[in-house]
């Protein structure tokens, strides 16, 4: 596919996006039942397909700058590992980034681990309940595990990234050190504009000194009770002991981020409710949401959602305006981000489903 990056005269440098997170190969078994111990089944089909949450976010950014089907207004690039001479790379998941606009020459290729993967089984006789195994493999060693690194190929991209999206699929540690860095004061060198995406929320949660000035944090329900519980000091995972947090609302959980941890801008999907948004700066409000014929398939809607939002943001930031001045445009941004994760969820997959810009008109 042709790809030609083009500007607007109002841009005062090329949008550019770059996620760091995690890459995976999905081993989807779909049976009947579950074997017992010792047992073996004729399972009903095997779909083997690219996933992982970075791998996700980078293909819905690429795609949502694809204003034609050859023409790109945002420079996406992926940094993250994969196993070295790993088939399912070269076939599958390389392929399928370059062809969404995705640079993938950011990616280790480890001799230390395999490809991260994902073994799916879902079981048909209770209504396509999964069981899931999951290998972190290079997600979690190498370069992943090098903060120092992760930030010496980001300085090596010709044009510095905008916007840097995080996720929760790669250590704790290495989510922690890269938000403390680029969160950094506004007047320093290494300053960008995080969209960070706790999903998982890891077990032992994140910092609030970590959390500081985050740009963009966008959270389901769930997360956003954990991340709230989170930079209050209370166990994470421990539902088991209620808190008053647990049953806020999201215009009231939205306020402590603001708050007490100075993000600019939080945004809480509710599924098929719609996406709550409020910033520092006072907008707030909620996208009502799109109704679909037929949900197929949810894997990746709240990563399509992640990445179209990021496009976005790319794009205002480019024409060099400050953050706290995108309340006049954030809920346009929002439901544009809600449309393309409605269009996902009506199709099976994760990667392949997410929508290209120039199919969502």
């Amino acid at each position: 596919m042709g790809i030609k990056n083009e500007t607007t005269t109002t841009m005062t440098s090329q949008p550019h996006v770059c996620i760091i997170g995690s890459l995976n190969i999905d081993f989807v078994t779909s049976t009947p039942r579950c074997p017992g111990p010792g047992e073996t089944l004729t399972a009903t089909s095997l779909s083997v397909t690219a996933g992982g949450k970075g791998g996700n976010q980078a293909t819905a950014c690429g795609r949502a700058s694809f204003i034609s089907k050859t023409t790109q207004d945002v420079s996406v690039s992926m940094i993250g590992a994969v196993g070295a001479e790993d088939v399912y790379y070269s076939t599958l998941l390389k392929p399928g980034l370059e062809k969404s606009g995705v640079n993938t020459a950011f990616i280790e290729e480890s001799t230390e681990a395999q490809t991260g993967s994902a073994s799916i089984i879902v079981e048909e006789a209770v209504g396509g309940e999964n069981r899931i195994l999951v290998v972190p493999g290079a997600n979690h060693s190498g370069m992943m595990n090098d903060v120092s690194q992760i930030i010496d190929v980001v300085k090596q991209q010709q044009v510095s990234p905008k916007v840097i999206v995080l996720q929760g699929e790669i250590p704790r540690n290495t989510t922690l050190a890269l938000l403390e860095y680029f969160n950094g004061g506004v007047s320093t060198d290494n300053r960008a504009h995080v969209v960070f995406n706790p999903a998982p929320v890891f077990p032992k949660g994140i910092s609030l000194a970590a959390l500081k000035h985050t740009s963009v944090l966008i959270m389901n329900e769930t997360e956003a009770v954990q991340m709230s519980r989170s930079i209050a000091g209370l166990p994470v995972s421990d539902l088991s002991q209620p808190t008053e947090l647990d049953n806020l609302q999201p215009e009231e959980l939205a306020p402590r981020f603001h708050e007490m941890a100075h993000v600019q801008i939080v945004l809480i999907t509710l599924g098929a409710k719609g996406v709550y948004f409020s910033t520092r700066t006072g907008r707030k409000g909620t996208v009502p949401g799109v109704k679909v014929l037929k949900v197929i398939d949810t894997t990746a809607a709240g990563d399509t959602f992640v990445g179209y939002f990021s496009a976005s943001l790319g794009r205002f930031l480019a024409t060099g305006a400050s953050l706290d001045t995108f309340d006049d445009q954030i809920e346009a941004a929002v439901s544009r981000a809600n449309a393309a994760a409605a269009k996902c969820v009506q199709r099976k997959g994760a990667m392949q489903s997410i929508p290209f810009a120039y199919d969502m008109e």
